[in-house]
Parts: C-alpha cells; structure tokens; sequence
C-alpha cells in the first residue's frame, strides 16, 4: 500500500491510499475555499458526567446531492470535488464540517457545567471512487486496503492533542440519516473516552476482578461453543448475534485474541478480517433482499487508559425491524435507556444463516 500526503484547497489534509506502490499523486485542489474554521466546544452534563458537542457549525453541511454533484466522486474538469484527482483507491481527508478538530476555538468555562473547544480530529474515509458500489460488494483486496488505513489513522489521530479515543464507523442508508450516499466512513478523535467505552471497561474491570477472565473471552467462547447465534467461525474472527441485542440486526465480529485497537492485529488478523467481514454484509445484505441500512461501529481503547481492560471488536446493526418497518428509538429507549427489540436473536441468527447474498460482477471479474 502506498500512501501520499496532500493539501486541499483551504488546507486541510488528504491522504491518497493506493493498493499498489505505482503511481503519483500530484492533483491540486483548483477550488476557492475559506481557511477553515470551527467553534466546537465539549460541555459536561452535571447529572450524567457525560460530555456533550455542540457544532452548531454544521448545519450547513452538504445534504443528499444527486450524484453528478457527489463531493466525495474524483475531480471531472469544469467540477473540483473533495478528491482533486480524477480517480482514486482509499482516500481519507479532514472533514469540512467537523464535530471536532485540532484548530476549535470555542471558548472554555467550569463551575457547574464545565466547557472546553471540541479539540480532536473528524476524517472522511472514501472506500472507493466508483459512486455506485457498497463497501460489501468491495473485493476482498480492497477491503484489507481499507482495514490497514483503519489502523494507520487509528495510530495518527491517536497521537494528536488532546485525542482520547478513536472511533472508525461507516453509516449507510436512508434510514440511518446518510446525507452523502457515496461509499464512505468516518473516525472521530474524541476529546474525552465515550460513556459507552467507559461503561464496557468497567465491566470488564469487575468482571475480572471476579472471574479472573476477561468477560469479552468467556462470550466468544460460550457462543463458539453452543453456535446457535454464530454466523461466521473462521481461524482468526467470530461472527455472531449477541444473546443481548439492542437492535432488530445486530452483529458482533470479535477477534479470538484480546487486542486493545486495530493497529495491534496481525497480517493474517486484518486478512481473515476482510473474508469474514465480506460475508458478513452479504447475510445482512440478504436478510430483506435490498441493501440494508446499517452501522458498523469498532469499539477500540482509549489511547490512553485501561488498554488492558479493552477487547477490539466491530457491533454492525440496523434500525430496519422488518423489510420495510424501521425501529424507532421511542420513550424506553430515548428517555431511559432501556431497548426493548421485537426480533429475538436466535430468530436473526438463522435468518442470517440462510439469507442468500448476491454479489455484483465488477470489472468482469465475480467478487
């Protein structure tokens, strides 16, 4: 994999990644932008200790363009784009419209609800230039290109300032609230370890501190070992329904060896990754026989604290409860955190098992 650093037009950083080493990147972004600016700010709720991001800033971001004006699509002349060059493999750059960033200027307060500028760092992950595909219909190849760019801004982002933790995800579909339908993901450099995090690794605190285990090891193998919600058991990787699923479609891929984030799995780690994962959106892809709206959310350790505690895995789920019927986060969920799912897993895990992907011809050759 070959990687080039370039700039964009208001200064923000693009990295091209290249599945091979030949080529140059040497396009210049041709476009009239403003210096980019932003006031994102951080303020902790006092009756939650949970912390908050406002930006505001946002609210002018780029919302569902028809295709031929895609910002995430290669350059066209006569048409500057996010990618200044006219084709590309794996492109990451800084977004324009951040939740945080390493230059946010809001001011700082204490007292009874503490407030600091969202510093950190959004990224755009582009998987692909070609606008028409979906990340699981990505030839496995690809897919490892993307896992080892994961795990390279994984080491970048966590090395900057005030970076806590980092999160890599994808969101795709209507029904999550994608605004750009173009295959791509996102990582956040959170300013602060998130409650979600925070709350797994307290668990994993008392339940070794009980156990003597680690409780994500005793999971993996009691689900291995009664494989009824196990979708995919390869050498490396896991992929099954949790018992206790939130979400109508909820998948967990886990690792069969405890590693804090990305960037410590091995070369044959990320290569079986890329098979299993592939599978995987095919089942999920299948289930309804459209593409289906999900997240795919890795869970990694903070960059800082309690890595031993952590145990690296991705959660994929979706809001669609039935073909056409989407779960709506209501009172129980929204108001008390409690879920309440109308699909038991067991029902999801042989839906999965038997759902038939179907996987487009690209370039003449079967993925």
């Amino acid at each position: 994999m070959r990687r080039s650093l370039r700039a964009l037009a208001d200064g923000r950083e693009i990295w091209y990644f290249d599945d091979t080493a030949t080529g140059e990147r040497a396009a210049v972004d041709t476009r009239d932008l403003p210096p980019a600016a932003n006031r994102s700010q951080i303020r902790r709720d006092p009756l939650t200790g949970e912390w908050v991001a406002l930006a505001a800033h946002r609210q002018t971001r780029t919302y569902k363009p028809p295709a031929g004006l895609c910002p995430l699509c290669p350059s066209t002349p006569g048409r500057p784009t996010e990618i200044p060059e006219s084709g590309y493999d794996v492109v990451v750059f800084e977004n324009r419209f951040p939740s945080f960033a390493q230059n946010a200027s809001a001011p700082s307060a204490s007292g009874l609800v503490p407030a600091a500028p969202g510093i950190g760092r959004c990224e755009v992950v582009c998987f692909t230039d070609d606008h028409s595909m979906s990340f699981g219909e990505l030839p496995v190849s690809r897919i490892r290109t993307v896992v080892d760019v994961w795990a390279d801004r994984t080491t970048a982002l966590g090395a900057l300032p005030g970076v806590e933790q980092v999160f890599p995800f994808e969101n795709r579909g209507d029904e999550i609230g994608v605004t750009l339908s173009h295959p791509h993901g996102q990582i956040y450099g959170y300013p602060f370890v998130t409650p979600r995090t925070d709350r797994m690794l307290r668990v994993a605190a008392d339940y070794h501190a009980e156990n003597g285990r680690h409780v994500m090891a005793d999971v993996l193998a009691a689900e291995r070992s009664a494989g009824t919600r196990v979708l995919v058991d390869s050498a490396h990787w896991t992929a099954f329904v949790p018992a206790a699923a939130r979400w109508p479609v909820e998948v967990h891929l886990v690792p069969h060896r405890q590693v804090p984030d990305l960037p410590a799995l091995t070369s044959d780690e990320r290569d079986d990754f890329a098979e299993v994962y592939r599978t995987v959106l095919g089942m999920l892809d299948g289930l309804y026989d459209r593409e289906l709206p999900y997240i795919a959310a890795w869970n990694q350790a903070p960059v800082r604290q309690d890595r031993e505690l952590a145990w690296l895995h991705l959660a994929v789920f979706s809001v669609l409860r039935t073909a056409d019927k989407v779960k709506y986060l209501a009172g129980s969920e929204s108001g008390m955190g409690v879920w309440i799912n109308d699909v038991t897993p067991e029902d999801l895990a042989v839906r999965l098992k038997t759902s038939r992907p179907s996987h487009r011809t690209v370039s003449g050759v079967s993925q």
